[in-house]
């Protein structure tokens, strides 16, 4: 069961936004990922609880950030319920979509488990659904996979299987690379894994 620390950065000019506590494990289900966050002062900051099938369909996501709740599911399309921070007012969406997104690594994990790709596919199209911070707000977003390279790193253990996956926002153009092995995002843009406590986890 993979256990560490993201720091999540500003894209644009790398301001440290707060850092990831997570734990994450397949299990006969699928896989299940659990994070806390923290501000770069130290305060609680949010959380992150996402479970994945064997399919890699989210069956259930619970994000909370300043106050406010989402949770939402694979379910004609993707739906959710997004509760404001007063817990008076709470907002049902639904799109046909084919999963989540934000900004937590968790995401990019679910999407590469999802489109399952291979080196030798083609450039595959998804929907997603991305919460926004700082208030979860929600917005459609299309983007396109490709899995460029697939590569094994010698360790004191198995060899460590990397995917560098090119990701392209289909609404600007704007290409970016993710480098992820198994189940722990390595390198992506405004992500840095800073501590790792055991192996990533292998999916079958």
């Amino acid at each position: 069961m993979p256990r560490g620390r993201y720091s999540l950065h500003d894209p644009h000019d790398q301001t440290l936004l707060a850092e990831e506590h997570f734990q994450c494990a397949p299990g006969p289900t699928g896989w299940r990922y659990v994070s806390q966050l923290t501000t770069p002062s130290g305060d609680h900051a949010g959380s992150v609880d996402l479970a994945l099938d064997e399919l890699g369909r989210p069956i259930r996501l619970e994000l909370h950030a300043s106050s406010w709740q989402v949770r939402g599911a694979a379910l004609d399309g993707v739906t959710w319920v997004r509760t404001d921070p007063t817990g008076t007012h709470a907002t049902e969406g639904n799109v046909r979509a084919h999963a989540f997104t934000g900004t937590s690594p968790a995401f990019l994990v679910a999407t590469a488990r999802l489109l399952r790709l291979t080196p030798s596919s083609s450039e595959t199209r998804v929907r997603l659904v991305a919460f926004t911070d700082p208030v979860l707000a929600p917005r459609t977003v299309d983007q396109s996979w490709a899995l460029i390279a697939r590569e094994a790193h010698t360790t004191d253990n198995a060899p460590l299987i990397v995917d560098e996956y090119q990701v392209t926002a289909l609404d600007t153009g704007e290409r970016h690379t993710v480098h992820i092995a198994g189940d722990v995002v390595l390198t992506a843009p405004g992500i840095e894994l800073e501590d790792l406590q055991s192996p990533p986890s292998v999916f079958p």
